[in-house]
């Protein structure tokens, strides 16, 4: 009995994900070569990779028709062989009915090229023509092929990435074999968005990106490129709902709070909350009264009051009986949230403890005991709250800072030491919305886009760097009103390659002219270090804090009301927002001054006015977005995710919200991916590297 023919989906899953090792001449050591190239060893991984560029070769004309510089394609005879002699080249001199053509090998090996040329014999032979003693002539040929035997060039040529001990000729023949096995796919994307794009179907694009006819069709924004991106995006996205989906049905708890811790902090406040966060608590209380665990992201700009909303979700859980943890990346951080935290919590009558790294045994001790017994509400620390000895006696809710500075294991960790804990998760970088559902499309979104009422505007002011002298004055009489400054600089040491100022030369020179008080943090010393010099600013010790960028995030001190940026320029307009953000936290006013290194370019220029113009970091987003486009943000992958393969960040991000509305359509109507075109989709889904998505649909 004959066995029945796989399904088209199978058959295409099948050839892409062999190994490329079972290809036709593939050899294990090429093979290892190609991996570091491609980063794997399947035929997926060959045919994902695109090229950078093409060669043209399509120009084949007589020998008399060629010019300085064209890349031609020759047919002509072997006329007349002429060893080379000291430093000069072996030469092979080549005729056709329009003239003559020498081709010039550089230390060549004289049997082999004999074998290769022939006299008498045609070849076809294609690369640049040149003009030497004013005669044309072609040096080492990119091609060398016998056309009796049917051999001809690429008419066109892909370029693609190498690696040392990998010839380009190598890896393309090993390409196009891999190529070969690639069975016609089933269509996972709406007719209509084919249509709508002029779009090939998938095997056709693959097709064209590897065997181009044109150098065009190679380029990130070709037809057959574009294609490929969006079956890239579309994958991925499908990949998020699938994951947001399955965890709606995930077995959890309902924390349904009674009012009186949250209320008891919100009236130990002085000021009213902000409409932004009492929509974003609400959003929070209803996530958390679902007994499917909350996945949310709580984006806000730089003091927009996102440690005010986790505190009130821990006083919720807290009123249920439940413990909280929090995480930041660093100890800096971590101590940082539990002093803002501390009054707030305890004005409601919640516990609460830091727990880190550095924590001396006796102390680390107590506060796992606390944690155990269920004494603590809440424990705030870094990387050391998923150790295997911290146990808690019932977690219900995750708060994580800074969530991209942590990977999806790490979340998984904590969350493993809890009964399906709700997750809340925060960033301080605002991005346009749509973008954020379609980076975060497995979380639901709650946005802070509205200050606390008080908080005065910072002023910023861009100079030259021959200003300085008057920059360090105004530090000179901040500190005499008892203010504090910041400093920073791009990098820690002088490097022949870049031209910045060392943060070391720069410490130095300013306690120098100032003497005492003036401190240095930067990401090569001890944390214990850094944290004793952030204390000593803190408690006015010191009044200059000079520092790399590791101060961009959370670092609260409200004397603090200068920040200096050096060669402001190098910066992204994220993080000089960000860095901005540190100052103007008290009741005084706060300013920020950009230093320039002349000659300052236009995108620089137009980054600094826009962060000279701007306080919204909401707003600045946007700006930023049409500055360097949505790319870069699409180009820091989300930890968890795949790398991008045939996604090209600058010319495809606009391609994702379609993509994103697209996927959302579809897995709305099939959630379980049981149509024909399910599991089409189930294959892309495969494909890109997502296959535990696709099992979440199948378990349902």
């Amino acid at each position: 009995m004959t066995e029945p023919a796989p399904s088209p989906a199978k058959a295409v899953l099948d050839a892409l994900l062999s190994p490329a090792r079972a290809l036709k001449g593939a050899r294990k050591d090429t093979i290892d070569l190609i991996a570091k190239v491609t980063g794997g060893r399947l035929v997926r991984d060959l045919v994902f990779l695109p090229p950078n560029s093409a060669i043209d070769r399509r120009l084949r004309v007589p020998i008399g028709e060629t010019n300085e510089g064209d890349i031609a394609t020759i047919e002509a005879e072997v006329d007349a062989h002429m060893p080379g002699y000291k430093n000069l080249p072996y030469r092979i001199r080549l005729r056709d009915e329009t003239g003559l053509l020498t081709v010039a090998y550089f230390r060549a090996n004289e049997e082999m090229l004999k074998r290769m040329w022939p006299v008498g014999q045609t070849r076809l032979i294609s690369g640049t023509i040149g003009v030497y003693d004013g005669m044309r002539q072609m040096l080492h040929p990119d091609h060398v092929v016998d056309p009796t035997k049917g051999e001809a060039p690429p008419t066109v040529e892909p370029v693609y990435p190498l690696t040392q001990g990998l010839a380009g000729r190598t890896l393309a023949r090993t390409l196009q074999a891999a190529l070969d096995t690639v069975p016609e796919a089933p269509e996972w994307l709406e007719a209509s968005t084919v249509k709508a794009h002029d779009w090939p179907d998938f095997r056709t694009a693959l097709e064209h990106i590897h065997r181009p006819a044109s150098p065009d069709d190679v380029l990130p924004e070709s037809a057959f490129r574009t294609r490929l991106a969006y079956d890239e995006l579309f994958a991925r996205q499908c990949a998020l709902r699938l994951r947001r989906q399955h965890r709606r049905k995930e077995p959890g708890r309902a924390i349904l709070g009674d009012g009186r811790l949250s209320n008891a902090l919100i009236k130990s406040l002085p000021f009213a909350p902000t409409n932004a966060q009492r929509r974003s608590m609400n959003e929070i209380y209803a996530d958390m009264s679902e007994p499917a665990p909350m996945l949310r992201l709580l984006q806000g700009d730089v003091g927009s009051g996102k440690t005010l909303v986790a505190a009130l979700a821990m006083a919720r859980a807290a009123e249920a009986g439940l413990q909280s943890a929090m995480m930041a990346p660093t100890d800096l951080l971590a101590r940082q949230h539990g002093a803002t935290l501390a009054p707030l919590l305890e004005s409601a009558g919640i516990t609460m403890a830091v727990l880190t790294g550095r924590d001396k045994a006796k102390d680390r001790k107590a506060i796992l005991q606390r944690l155990r017994s269920g004494e603590l509400n809440v424990a705030v620390g870094t990387h050391a709250l998923f150790q295997d000895d911290v146990e808690f006696h019932d977690l219900g809710l995750i708060v994580i800072d800074e969530q991209h500075r942590f990977g999806v294991s790490d979340r998984m960790r904590m969350v493993a030491k809890g009964f399906a804990p709700h997750v809340l998760v925060m960033s301080a970088t605002p991005i346009p919305r749509t973008l954020a559902l379609s980076i975060h499309g497995d979380m639901d979104l709650s946005v802070l886009d509205e200050k606390p009422p008080g908080r005065q505007p910072i002023k910023t002011a861009t100079m030259p760097t021959s200003r300085i002298a008057e920059v360090i004055e105004g530090i000179g009489d901040a500190a005499k009103r008892g203010e504090r400054a910041y400093w920073v600089c791009p990098l820690i040491e002088e490097s022949e390659a870049v031209d910045l100022p060392a943060v070391l030369d720069r410490h130095a020179e300013l306690q120098a002219y100032f003497g005492k008080g003036v401190e240095i943090v930067h990401g090569k010393m001890s944390g214990a270090a850094r944290e004793a010099a952030m204390d000593r600013f803190r408690s006015g010790e010191s009044f200059l804090m000079v520092a790399t960028t590791v101060i961009e995030v959370g670092v609260n001190v409200p004397e603090a009301t200068i920040m200096v940026i050096e060669q402001a320029e190098r910066f992204g307009l994220a993080q000089l927002h960000q860095l901005r953000g540190r100052v103007g936290r008290g009741d005084k006013q706060g300013s920020c001054v950009l230093l320039w290194k002349p000659p300052l370019g236009e995108n620089a220029k137009n980054r600094l006015d826009a962060i000279r113009r701007n306080d919204d970091g909401f707003a600045i987003a946007e700006i930023d977005f049409k500055l360097r486009g949505a790319g870069d943000v699409l180009g820091t992958q989300q930890s968890g995710l795949p790398p991008f393969r045939l996604v090209s960040p600058e010319a495809h991000a606009e391609l994702l919200g379609s993509a994103d509305k697209e996927a959302r359509l579809a897995i709305e109507r099939d959630p379980d991916l049981k149509s024909a075109r399910g599991e089409a989709i189930r294959l892309v889904l495969s494909l890109f590297g997502y296959a535990d998505a696709a099992e979440l649909a199948r378990s349902g």
